[in-house]
């Protein structure tokens, strides 16, 4: 991908590698424009993310790297921010990077896309589940805190699907991205996951060309080897329904380039 704006480090604690690693990753796989977004800080769920003592570590360690590799790969700072109210930290909020990608990991407290919690999936009703889901989405693209959308429609990622079209969940959700003016990314960690598809699915990100939302990449590597994971298929669909520009973010302002 010529960019790719999702992308960990190990604060994390869920991800392995150094970040000059997943930068010469990028450079070797051809990429222009490589963001890291790591699981920004929160008081819940705190064993999957960066603690507050380590922003400013993370924040200068991208921008030395920045500086070091300026000639071969323009690398950008993000974070990936969980929407759960009331957990959504200013600090994180008001951090001077250049972009913030708000995602959906939990519902009700419930880590619906990790392993650990699958078993939930047997004890509710799945088109409920995707329509919390879809509400959250939607609610957190009315609070215009963000930039990015984060994988979209994570929610499909052990492949528990509705039994309803999902674009009756889904629409109402990128009618409010477009409100809010987002961009959403085009996500191949799905090809890593049940789902085997990316983030999202190809009726959605139709949609959203329909809605003319901008669309983004990310490999949301957790590790170097994932990093341009699938590249040429995000960008073989964007194309295919009608892209021909993605968003990149500076200094929280969206330009948009061709791929």
């Amino acid at each position: 991908m010529k960019v790719d704006l999702h992308n960990h480090t190990s604060r994390c604690n869920h991800a392995v590698g150094k970040e000059e690693e997943y930068v010469q990753a990028a450079i070797k796989a051809g990429t222009q424009i490589f963001g890291f977004s790591d699981h920004a800080p929160m008081d819940f769920d705190e064993k999957y993310r960066m603690s507050f003592s380590q922003m400013r570590e993370y924040e200068e360690k991208i921008k030395s790297l920045s500086k070091r590799y300026e000639d071969e790969i323009e690398l950008l700072l993000g974070y990936e921010v969980d929407y759960l109210p009331g957990h959504m930290d200013r600090r994180v909020l008001e951090a001077d990077v250049d972009y913030l990608i708000g995602s959906v990991h939990f519902l009700e407290k419930w880590g619906f896309d990790n392993p650990e919690f699958i078993k939930e999936y047997e004890e509710k009703n799945i088109d409920d589940i995707w329509e919390k889901y879809f509400e959250a989405i939607t609610a957190m693209a009315a609070t215009r805190l963000f930039d990015i959308v984060g994988h979209i429609d994570l929610i499909k990622v052990f492949k528990f699907l509705p039994t309803r079209n999902i674009m009756e969940f889904a629409t109402p959700a990128l009618e409010a991205i477009k409100r809010a003016d987002m961009s959403i990314e085009i996500n191949t960690a799905g090809y890593r996951k049940p789902c085997a598809e990316p983030y999202p699915a190809k009726r959605i990100l139709q949609k959203a060309c329909e809605l003319e939302i901008p669309i983004t990449f990310g490999s949301d590597a957790h590790a170097p080897e994932q990093v341009a994971f699938h590249s040429d298929d995000a960008e073989s669909l964007a194309k295919e329904v009608g892209y021909k520009e993605c968003a990149i973010y500076r200094n929280r302002q969206r330009e948009m380039v061709t791929f």
